[in-house]
């Protein structure tokens, strides 16, 4: 039973591994260039518009009496800037990934 889930794995991991270089050799600069420059462009876009989001949660402050209610709001303020720069710089990250992939497929010899 041993060998036979030993024949299994080795066969699972052959068709791992083929499957993943024939999808990295389909791939071509073109795709790569294309990817990076739409992840940059959602990157500028989002850092406007969280700019615009940070701007308007500093100059409208919650008016509330109640110390949990300003706790809970303040907190949802800090939790929806956060999330709009996490998704603004995660888009830079992956645009700069893409870009330095599409430098090093030029110097990949294809075999």
């Amino acid at each position: 039973m041993d060998n036979l889930n030993d024949k299994n794995e080795k066969y699972n991991e052959i068709n791992v591994n083929s499957n993943d270089s024939d999808a990295v050799q389909n791939k071509s600069p073109l795709s790569f260039f294309t990817g990076s420059v739409t992840s940059f462009t959602l990157c500028i876009f989002l850092f406007f518009i969280s700019k615009k989001i940070a701007f308007y949660f500093a100059t409208h402050r919650p008016s509330n009496t109640s110390e949990i209610v300003q706790s809970i709001s303040t907190s949802l303020n800090t939790l929806i800037i956060g999330l709009s720069f996490l998704a603004t710089f995660s888009f830079g990250f992956i645009g700069l990934g893409l870009f330095i992939v599409f430098i090093r497929s030029f110097y990949i010899k294809n075999s």
